[in-house]
């Protein structure tokens, strides 16, 4: 399921794509718009910054703008950052790979074989689908 985290982060990150000028928007003016509380948004919006995908100027006219255009944005990095691993269960993801404890032979597991082709169709989407799709911009 998606978290709350990755729906508002995509929410914000569609809203400031859809801006005609790209020139910074202050927090207060998203959080409204897309009915997200100011404190979570903060959050969400500072992990953005620190993984390059926002830009902030402080002061008047100050707020957050894009630091990519919306069509370089992929979903996969979006995901990757607010939601973490992409793939269901751990022994299955390309970043964040982990053997499953109660598997002795990830060749011989149903689960891992279904998960893998669950995972790829998932990463298909996501690596085919940009910001700027989202936000026909």
């Amino acid at each position: 399921m998606l978290s709350k985290k990755t729906k508002y982060g995509i929410k914000a990150l569609t809203f400031l794509a859809k801006q005609e000028n790209k020139s910074p928007v202050q927090i207060a003016t998203i959080s409204k718009s897309e009915n997200i509380s100011l404190k979570f948004l903060e959050s969400i919006l500072l992990t953005l910054r620190k993984n390059g995908f926002l830009g902030s100027k402080k002061g008047k006219g100050g707020g957050y703008y894009l630091l990519k255009e919306p069509k370089d944005i992929k979903m996969t990095e979006i995901m990757r950052v607010l939601e973490g691993p992409i793939a269901m269960v751990p022994c299955v993801s390309l970043n964040f790979y982990e053997k499953c404890d109660d598997c002795p032979d990830e060749n011989l597991c149903a689960i891992h074989s279904l998960m893998i082709e669950v995972r790829d169709s998932t990463l298909k989407i996501f690596r085919n689908t940009t910001l700027a799709d989202l936000c026909k911009c």
